[in-house]
């Protein structure tokens, strides 16, 4: 887990709820949720007042609209704003500008200042970048100049990504100075009067950025801000209400006489992988008519072609046909650069897109420009086929006469990325396709004619999750596990390696984009290790791998294995030993309990035992590491990780002993128990026990001790976690407990882990609200963040990550104890 600052690019989506929006039940609402890629969520409590994103707030619109005797209304989408390039970034086109590493002359912004002595570089500049120019000294100097024409009547804006501190000017006007990096590209209005220096020729766009540490990026241009297209004749339907369970989300929508209920579905039942892996979700509109008259009524349902690129920029095309008992869509780039760009601010660009429907209902389907289609739709009239940049795939249904007795009507949304990951250089597809028989048409219409009896176990599933949670922690505990359930499955993908192991490799969304990481997989292991553990073990197996196949030479495990969706290697600068060892011996361990025997740590026993052996000998007093929580400073002697390393030890000692191994199971339960007792003395600090060994009057959640007392190892005294529990509630703010003494911000998965340790329902919840409560107050509508200030809820960094899957700590620990 790294360090981040929030992304200018989300500010767009910052927004306060007053008393007459929709009350809101979380941050963001999932509506599509399948893997890294394939992830669109709304931003608003309304469907229809914002415009569909991507987890990463990249446009990728769906819209939705009812006609009802002749009145058209609008339930889903809202226009989203676009933009033209004047000068290109060069994740639309390729350009050079000119630089220096060398500190020039003051005037070095200004037009007539003389760059022959500069070098000449393609953009973006970087220090972990393929396709450009390497950037690894402190300062960089740039240059690029530019022509405009007549383009400068028109609000103008700078397209910039970087990382970090930036000062730019244009035409020697500073237009921006940032200390801290974006996360992807954003666009910020340019004053009137930098606008006013504007030439038709000779323009110069400069740039000083510095490189204070981890990443370096740099790539910037100029837009234009287009023009909006209306939707007359579209009235916005009113949102009477909404829910979110396990695996839907569901609108209730009051659309003049005829009331409609429009759920969108991603079937995530993990006891099912081939469902699981199926790239398919269903939005589903049933209608009935609210007075006891009936009613003429034709639904609309429409995607936008920039769900299968990276930018909207790309060229697509798009074609439609009949498959079985479907009539489908289909759109893709027409580049298809297949698993050619990797790392985190990403959508793919190739594979393709599918909008599909039944055939039997007569859909009258449409490949159009815009809202081209929305206007046939609201006006009667056909919408013409084009090809573009951005289509819109869409489909119309005309359900005749509705009554109070209602009428469903399906649409199925697919993605078939032909290839999914890239591991150790070979190009694995999806689950799905182990059968060389499949594809998407054959899982379309699997999809379709399944429907009734995977909505019903959606159903029974998401009653019992909903039940477990309110038994196990209350009504808040339950609905942030709800919350969480998509999100956690959905940063992984499912895929199955030349080795024939499976692999269920998660995306470090909003960080740094590693694949399969090891420290954000131990967070999200709870909610695996509850319903399935063989997808923990597919999150495993390829860290075991890149050891036991000699890639991997060091006595503790690899960090990550590489850039999403590039599984090649480690990318991350620095190890983290005793976190990353720690980690996967005690998910070793955690497996062996679920399961109740240890075949699975007996697999990959060598390994294990010389990353126990490190633990034994550097992870009681950790040197100067980065663990989990790096992004809040790097700290030696580090108490909480030091319990990792003890719990793991601890762990380690079980396995042996399930495995008949007498003597070297009580060598390391020895070893554990001996440490503890002197942890006990070395981080004691009166009421607490300190953040460090050797830093008094300092404290931090030691969320670790929680796997001590989930697998019964019984190594720390009850009376350990009694005190930090207490402890703890002394330092609450009103989003949460901090993280540590350091800052005021947290992490909400280690909090509920910190929960965990009391077995006092009160206490847990005193805990838990405070998360609930940032959930559905905080300004940053964005799929739930894992980091957040507790003084004010606002998001620090992170979001839309698999570690939330750890908010199900609670309900692992109640199962395994049968409460």
């Amino acid at each position: 887990m790294k360090r981040l600052f929030l992304s200018l690019a989300l500010a767009g989506l910052l927004l306060k709820v007053s008393a007459q929006e929709q009350q809101r039940i979380a941050p963001a609402y999932p509506l599509i949720t399948h893997d890294p890629y394939f992830s669109i969520w709304s931003s608003t409590d309304e469907l229809n007042s914002s415009a569909t994103a991507h987890w990463t707030a990249a446009s990728q619109s769906m819209t939705g609209l009812v006609k009802v005797d002749g009145v058209t209304y609008r339930v889903l989408g809202q226009n989203v704003q676009s933009y033209q390039s004047i000068i290109a970034t060069s994740d639309e086109s390729p350009y050079t500008v000119k630089y220096t590493e060398t500190a020039p002359g003051d005037d070095w912004m200004q037009p007539g200042y003389d760059d022959k002595e500069w070098k000449a570089g393609k953009a973006p500049f970087g220090n972990y970048i393929k396709d450009g120019t390497l950037w690894e000294s402190h300062d960089l100097w740039t240059r690029r100049t530019f022509d405009i024409g007549e383009a400068s009547a028109g609000e103008l804006f700078l397209k910039i990504s970087h990382d970090d501190h930036i000062k730019v000017y244009l035409n020697g006007a500073e237009i921006y100075n940032y200390e801290g990096f974006t996360a992807q590209y954003v666009y910020l209005p340019i004053a009137n009067a930098a606008k006013s220096k504007l030439k038709s020729k000779g323009n110069v766009l400069a740039i000083h950025i510095l490189n204070t540490g981890g990443g370096a990026f740099l790539d910037a241009g100029v837009s234009r801000l287009a023009a909006v297209p209306g939707q007359k004749g579209i009235e916005k339907a009113v949102q009477t209400a909404v829910k979110i369970n396990a695996t839907q989300t569901s609108y209730q929508f009051t659309c003049g006489k005829v009331d409609l209920t429009l759920t969108f579905t991603s079937p995530l039942l993990m006891d099912d992988l081939k469902l699981l892996s199926r790239p398919v979700s269903y939005i589903s509109y049933k209608l009935a008519a609210n007075d006891k008259a009936a009613h003429q009524v034709s639904v609309y349902f429409g995607a936008s072609s920039n769900i299968c690129v990276n930018v909207p920029s790309q060229p697509v095309v798009a074609t439609k046909y009949t498959s079985g008992q479907l009539a489908v869509l289909k759109a893709g780039t027409k580049e298809q650069p297949i698993l050619k760009k990797k790392g985190d601010d990403l959508r793919i660009d190739w594979g393709y897109m599918y909008v599909a429907a039944p055939a039997a209902a007569h859909p009258v389907q449409y490949i159009s420009v815009g809202d081209d289609a929305m206007k046939a739709f609201a006006n009667g009239k056909m919408a013409s086929t084009k090809q573009d940049k951005e289509l819109v795939l869409s489909t119309v249904v005309n359900l005749g006469a509705v009554n109070s007795t209602g009428k469903e009507q399906l649409f199925l949304l697919g993605y078939d990325d032909l290839f999914a990951l890239q591991y150790f250089n070979t190009n694995l597809k999806a689950w799905w396709k182990n059968a060389t028989a499949q594809t998407i048409d054959k899982q379309l219409n699997a999809a379709y004619t399944g429907y009734a009896s995977i909505l019903k176990k959606c159903t029974v599933f998401n009653a019992q999750l909903h039940k477990d949670a309110v038994a196990t922690g209350g009504e808040s505990y339950a609905k942030l596990c709800e919350l969480a359930y998509r999100q956690a499955i959905a940063a992984h993908k499912l895929v199955k390696s030349p080795q024939g192991d499976l692999l269920f490799l998660s995306k470090e969304n909003f960080s740094n984009g590693c694949i399969n990481t090891v420290d954000v997989t131990y967070p999200s292991s709870p909610l695996f290790l509850l319903y399935n553990p063989d997808l923990l073990k597919g999150m495993m197996n390829g860290i075991f791998y890149y050891s036991e196949s000699g890639k991997w030479n060091k006595p503790f495990p690899a960090h990550d294995l590489g850039a999403y969706p590039m599984a090649n290697g480690q990318l991350y600068g620095e190890d983290m030993p005793v976190e990353e060892a720690g980690n996967m011996v005690i998910l070793a361990t955690a497996i062996a309990k679920v399961e109740g025997h240890a075949d699975y740590a007996k697999k990959h026993w060598k390994t294990l035992s010389i990353w126990a052996d490190y633990l034994s000998k550097e992870g009681f007093d950790p040197a100067n590491q980065p663990c989990t929580d790096d992004f809040a400073g790097h700290t030696a002697r580090n108490a909480n990780l030091s319990v990792k390393a003890i719990v793991a030890l601890g762990g380690y000692g079980m396995l042996a002993e399930k495995l008949g191994m007498t003597a070297e199971a009580a060598k390391y339960k020895t070893m554990a128990k001996e440490m503890v007792l002197k942890w006990m003395d070395m981080a004691y600090d009166g009421d607490h026990y300190s953040l460090t060994f050797d830093q008094k009057d300092t404290w931090s959640q030691k969320y670790n001790l929680v796997w001590d007392k989930v697998l019964d190892l019984g190594l720390f005294p009850k009376s350990v976690f009694e005190k930090e529990v207490k402890y703890y509630l002394t330092k609450q703010n009103a989003f949460g407990l901090p993280l540590d003494s350091r800052r005021s911000y947290t992490k909400s998965d280690w909090i509920m882990w910190t929960a965990t340790l009391t077995d006092n329902r009160a206490d847990f919840e005193k805990f838990i609200d405070p998360i609930y409560k940032y959930a559905i107050e905080t300004s940053a509508r964005v799929p739930l963040s894992d980091w957040h200030e507790t003084t004010d809820g606002k998001q620090v960094g992170f979001q839309a990550r698999s570690v939330v899957g750890g908010y199900a700590i609670k309900l692992l620990y109640d199962r395994l104890h049968r409460k």
